[in-house]
């Protein structure tokens, strides 16, 4: 299937080039300073590519290309998100649906009454529960440990980012829901009808493992350091549901192209667009998110611009409806759905969140700023 968005160009899509000129430079500028040693950054609008360029290199020894595939960290949350959004749509499951009423032993522990909703808007409590290494490959042992697993506050208390417990327990209701892998549920329903099972993926087969850019660590006195845990091959085909895909940046940004045009992408509807205005509104308004300090307007899935004068990775210009994602010091990948702009940024190095957090807020202000007609 080909590549769902045609190529175009800034200025047929209403983009200031000089803009998006200035974000590749700022980009390799970062590299020429050792920031990272490889990028990517691709933008969309209105069903086309306006922009798609690789920077820099994959592994310290192989250039990034368009085919590379980034560790997408966070920002693989919202495809698993993504995959539940459509069980809601087919009858299968509500939002409100107790977890325990599809994955009975869930309940252990005081989690009988823990929802969908507060699962994918991380209020269900138990944000530091961890998913150990042999589960990727043994899915009843990791239906048996998300069971497991035990509160640390009331559910619907408080706010805090679960970075990880939080989808492996979507993984394991999407098991239990369809009987079918829920990796290969994603790919099924999520990616391979929009013609983005070679372009973004959720458990990487052996096909596509010399793709892969490596993910590093900087060094205090300049270069990089390999990360060991997530470097491997077991690691890559685990698709850890709340940070372990892979992805190319035009992927991404097609992927949030069908979101910005409420579920439909090249002729091929996904979604509803009520769905989609629904999971990505603000529910969580001004509530602060005790992990990252600040409100974090919390969507379904990912998390939107909404009015606070701090925003995280989407832009401090971005309309308050845009909504997307980040992955952990590397990657933000996001759409503005009242101008159809789509964006997705991904580095190979693991940055400080200080670092990160202002890169991105550079990098994504001269995206929204490219827009001549907003």
């Amino acid at each position: 299937m080909a590549f769902p968005l045609p190529e175009s160009n800034p200025e047929a899509l209403g983009l200031d080039p000089g803009k998006l000129a200035r974000a590749c430079a700022v980009i390799e500028q970062h590299i020429a300073q050792g920031h990272q040693a490889g990028a990517q950054l691709a933008i969309a609008r209105h069903g086309k590519l306006a922009l798609f360029k690789s920077f820099g290199q994959a592994r310290l020894s192989q250039p990034a290309d368009p085919r590379t595939l980034f560790l997408m960290y966070s920002n693989t949350k919202v495809i698993t998100a993504a995959a539940v959004w459509m069980l809601v749509e087919d009858g299968l499951l509500r939002f409100s649906d107790p977890i325990a009423q599809h994955v009975p032993e869930f309940a252990a522990n005081g989690k009988a009454e823990i929802t969908v909703f507060q699962v994918l808007t991380h209020q269900a409590g138990f944000p530091s529960a961890v998913v150990p290494e042999a589960c990727w490959a043994d899915h009843q042992l990791l239906r048996r440990t998300v069971g497991d697993f035990s509160l640390e506050w009331t559910p619907g208390s408080r706010m805090r980012y679960h970075p990880a417990a939080a989808h492996w327990t979507c993984a394991v209701l999407i098991e239990a829901i369809t009987g079918e892998d829920f990796r290969a549920f994603i790919k099924r329903r999520v990616l391979a009808p929009l013609g983005l099972e070679d372009e973004v993926f959720v458990g990487v087969p052996d096909a596509a493992m010399a793709r892969t850019a490596d993910i590093y660590d900087p060094q205090p006195g300049g270069g990089f350091q390999a990360r060991a845990g997530e470097n491997t091959p077991a690691h890559h085909a685990a698709g850890i549901p709340g940070g372990g895909g892979y992805g190319t940046a035009r992927g991404m940004a097609a992927f949030y192209q069908m979101l910005a045009q409420g579920g439909e992408l090249g002729g091929v509807r996904v979604l509803s667009p009520r769905m989609v205005q629904f999971v990505t509104a603000d529910h969580t308004g001004n509530l602060i998110d005790d992990y990252m300090g600040l409100p974090m307007h919390r969507g379904i899935g990912p998390h939107s611009r909404g009015d606070h004068p701090v925003a995280r990775g989407l832009g401090a210009i971005a309309h308050p409806r845009t909504f997307g994602h980040g992955g952990v010091g590397s990657s933000y990948c996001w759409a503005d759905p009242t101008t159809g702009l789509s964006f997705a940024f991904f580095a190979n190095c693991r940055q400080t969140e200080l670092f990160h957090n202002q890169r991105m807020d550079v990098l994504s202000n001269l995206a929204h700023a490219a827009i001549l007609d907003a």
